[in-house]
């Protein structure tokens, strides 16, 4: 057959029909190695298409989400993988009854070639990880657990599949061929029959042989022994020094594999004849069984006791990797995953699903570095109701909190996983702007002395989000810029839409309130891609390549952005503190509605916002006093508590512009600009320098003015009267502040 097709015999009660896949790309194969990873021999790639046929036109594949028949004829159809990877199980029927008469198994590879590595490395590290959190549990390290296979089966291969992680792992193998090449050794006395003629040294032990053993020979008279003995034994039996590896540590490695072994062979009996587990756990057993072949077994007895406290238990290389991986499977072997069924059930390997767990326990490695907190709440992770167990599921909530302390700021931490914003909050509340949403991963940062609820209502909290994408392994290729938008449909029409993940993350950041950044994670090795919203680190999007790799892993580029997004946290004066309290200030503000023409915001006008830019209403008290107003572009205010002082605060401090009305006018068009920050203090003597018509004050407060706002507002009339703080009358000289969008919404009806 071509490299792109396979033909599998599937044998029925009446003979064998053939499957026929057909593929294109050397997307199938036979696999030698198959067997020893637990696999089908015929094998697919996830994310494919396959034609499929059967020589038997009596015959038709049993339909699944991922097999489906054709029209055309029932006997042909399509195999689509999807994002399925694992053993896959297909009934052969009968058309005639729909019997199934048989059944053929296909492996759906992953696409990356290096998952069965990274697989098998993650299995291991979350074991170690689910071991360190049962020693940190006080209440359980107490208890005994023995290792057995009589759970139920739903976690049987859950517990395996540990197993074998731990087993199958490179730091357990190296561990026993350090043992097998060097073994510790020990002296010891044995007893050794000697002919008694080769004898150089005579102790007490072999005098008294020489005087009383039997089997004697006579001794010559020319013999000096002669003299005192007739005869003496042919042969004596005297002690010697042998090199023995028969020690306790060699008997404690002896056990632990024999132990293995055992548990094994539990499992192998339990598991179905054709079951993928029963296949996975002969293998091993075989490797066990080949290890304890080896001679220096035979030479080693069954130990008595166990005594784990030996040093060099403890610390020599290759026993101490040994005593781990023992320890290990103790605990491991009674510990239930029920996260696991999401990992491994039904025959599939859900890799990504794994990769998402795995990164859980690198980023709470990382969190917990980064923030110096260890959380009391990680004892949840496991319970001992009715057994061992991880409580870490995919769609269940988890989080961990714990609080920062700097010598100027003290911060909470929570990391969660699996957080649900929901889309029905409305503003203040947390949430989502839309539909609810769930990132993978959540860091939420808010400062002590505030509980997260009045942190999100007051714009105080930051959310920092990652989600785990393991099927992606170039991010730069999701965000090259010369892209063209055309092929980007195209990709999009046929489910392969690459650039889905990065839109995620605008997503998060855009839709989750309080969001800082989103961040992709995947098991790449093309570094960090950070893409900061501007000249701070928050906010941000990227990704982060964090790989299972026990020599790399990735996470030291993490960490480093972490550190960062704290110093800048330390930084009160940050942007994003500013950008959170306008946030704040703004969207609790009732909102003015102003439709009024004036000049446009941009350019050096580019602060001119209704409600925020400020206008004082002032008085002038004569013609004269208006012509000096003009003539010498100032404005002055007396200052005290008399009618016509004007109070001074941050409005009448930032304004930018004046109105003037005088003696009864309510209607006025006078409008100019405060061209400096600020009034300047003027003395009574100051303005008659300036030729001020008969100043009374003793101290003014003096503005400089600009005439040129009349064209900025197209010359328009205001009516004060329709400003809340005018008063009419006498009292109407009385100067005060509003914003521009009050003003513009007292334009005046009609002009006459």
């Amino acid at each position: 057959m071509a490299n792109d097709t396979l033909a599998i015999p599937i044998i029925t009660p009446n003979g064998t029909v053939r499957l026929i896949i057909y593929g294109d790309n050397n997307t199938t194969c036979e696999a030698p190695d198959a067997i020893e990873n637990g696999e089908a021999q015929f094998q697919l790639y996830e994310g494919k298409y396959y034609e499929y046929e059967l020589d038997n036109k009596e015959y038709t594949l049993e339909t699944s989400e991922v097999v489906s028949q054709s029209r055309v004829s029932s006997s042909t159809g399509r195999i689509a993988p999807n994002i399925y990877v694992g053993t896959l199980t297909i009934g052969l029927l009968l058309k005639t009854t729909g019997e199934r008469t048989g059944e053929v198994k296909l492996e759906v590879r992953s696409m990356k070639t290096e998952y069965r590595s990274d697989y098998r490395q993650m299995l291991k590290d979350i074991a170690e990880k689910s071991i360190d959190l049962i020693f940190y549990h006080n209440s359980i390290v107490t208890q005994q657990f023995t290792a057995n296979a009589d759970k139920e089966p739903q976690t049987l291969y859950q517990r395996f599949a540990f197993l074998k992680s731990i087993i199958e792992g490179d730091e357990f193998n190296y561990g026993l061929q350090k043992i097998l090449y060097a073994p510790v050794t020990r002296w010891s006395d044995t007893t050794t029959e000697r002919d008694t003629r080769s004898l150089k040294r005579v102790g007490n032990s072999v005098m008294k042989q020489l005087a009383s053993s039997g089997s004697r020979i006579k001794i010559p008279l020319s013999n000096p022994l002669s003299a005192k003995l007739k005869t003496i034994p042919t042969t004596v039996n005297v002690l010697q020094k042998v090199d023995s590896v028969d020690t306790p540590e060699n008997r404690f490695i002896k056990f632990a594999l024999s132990h293995f072994l055992y548990f094994l062979e539990e499992i192998i009996e339990k598991a179905k004849d054709a079951d993928r587990l029963r296949l996975e756990a002969t293998f091993l057993a075989t490797n066990i069984e080949n290890y304890l072949s080896h001679s220096i077994f035979k030479e080693i007895s069954n130990p008595d006791t166990v005594s784990l406290n030996s040093p060099i238990l403890q610390r020599k290389e290759g026993y101490r990797e040994i005593l781990r991986a023992w320890i290990m499977f103790e605990y491991a072997a009674n510990l239930a995953w029920h996260g696991g069924e999401d990992v491994y059930s039904g025959g599939k390997k859900n890799i990504a699903v794994l990769y998402e767990y795995w990164l859980f326990f690198k980023l709470l490695d990382v969190v917990k570095e980064t923030f110096k907190v260890e959380p009391k709440s990680l004892k949840q992770l496991i319970s001992i109701e009715g057994g061992l167990s991880l409580n870490l599921k995919q769609g269940k909530h988890f989080s961990v909190k714990g609080v920062y302390e700097s010598g100027t700021r003290k911060l909470n931490i929570q990391f969660s996983y699996n957080r649900t914003f929901n889309g029905e909050s409305k503003y203040p509340d947390g949430g989502s702007w839309s539909r609810p949403l769930r990132p993978d991963y959540t860091l939420s940062i808010w400062p002590v002395g505030v509980t997260d609820t009045q942190a999100e209502e007051q714009e105080l909290i930051t959310h920092i989000h990652f989600d785990a994408k393991y099927r992606i392994e170039n991010f730069s290729a999701l965000i090259e810029k010369g892209e063209d938008l055309s092929d980007e449909k195209l990709e999009q029409s046929k489910g392969t839409y690459k650039r889905a993940d990065m839109l995620k993350m605008h997503t998060y950041r855009d839709a989750i309130r309080r969001t800082s950044g989103a961040y992709v994670l995947y098991p790449g090795s093309d570094g960090t891609h950070n893409i900061p919203g501007f000249h701070e680190i928050l906010p941000g999007l990227g990704a982060f390549a964090i790989r299972p790799d026990s020599a790399n892993d990735g996470t030291s580029e993490l960490k480093l952005f972490l550190q960062e997004v704290l110093e800048h946290l330390m930084n009160r004066a940050s942007q994003r503190e500013t950008l959170s309290y306008k946030t704040y200030d703004t969207l609790n503000k009732k909102s003015e509605e102003v439709k009024e023409p004036f000049i446009e915001a941009y350019g050096t006008n580019r602060d001119l916002i209704p409600n925020e830019t400020f206008v004082i209403i002032g008085y002038y008290k004569s013609q004269e006093q208006l012509e000096w107003i003009v003539k010498n572009n100032l404005y002055n205010f007396r200052t005290g508590t008399n009618l016509g002082s004007l109070p001074l605060g941050r409005k009448e401090v930032s304004a930018k512009y004046l109105v003037l009305h005088g003696k009864g006018e309510t209607k006025t068009s006078r409008i100019f600009k405060l061209i400096e920050l600020g009034p300047k203090v003027f003395s009574n003597a100051d303005l008659l320098k300036k030729e001020y018509p008969n100043p009374t004050g003793e101290i003014y407060l003096v503005y400089t003015i600009d005439r040129s706002a009349e064209e900025d507002f197209n010359s328009q009339k205001w009516d004060l009267n329709k400003l809340a703080n005018f008063t009419s009358h006498r009292a109407s000289a009385k100067p005060f502040s509003v914003t521009l969008g009050e003003l513009l919404n007292a334009k005046e009806s009609s002009v006459k």
